[in-house]
């Protein structure tokens, strides 16, 4: 089932997405976001994930940085956004 999915988002990623223009509100993209979720996490809780992210993915939301939680901070009840989705998110690159 992972590997179908996955290669659901391959497909998106090579073929659909190119003829569109960019207009994902997020880092990392939705489509990369996705396959790392359903990496993660399996494809059950990866594609719950995945789709509360597209959910988010629309011009009400002020979009930013959104990475995938660890594995021990999943929640199947977790709020659709931060409390303030405007606050600073500081980033390490190692």
């Amino acid at each position: 089932m992972k590997r179908v999915l996955m290669g659901g988002i391959r497909f998106y990623q090579k073929v659909i997405s190119p003829m569109k223009p960019a207009t994902c509100r997020f880092y990392p993209t939705c489509s990369h976001y996705g396959m790392e979720a359903i990496e993660r996490h399996g494809a059950v809780k990866g594609s719950y994930l995945t789709t509360r992210r597209l959910l988010r993915c629309q011009p009400f939301h002020p979009g930013g940085l959104d990475f995938v939680p660890e594995p021990d901070q999943f929640s199947w009840k977790a709020p659709l956004q931060r409390e303030n989705p405007r606050e600073k998110v500081e980033v390490t690159v190692e």
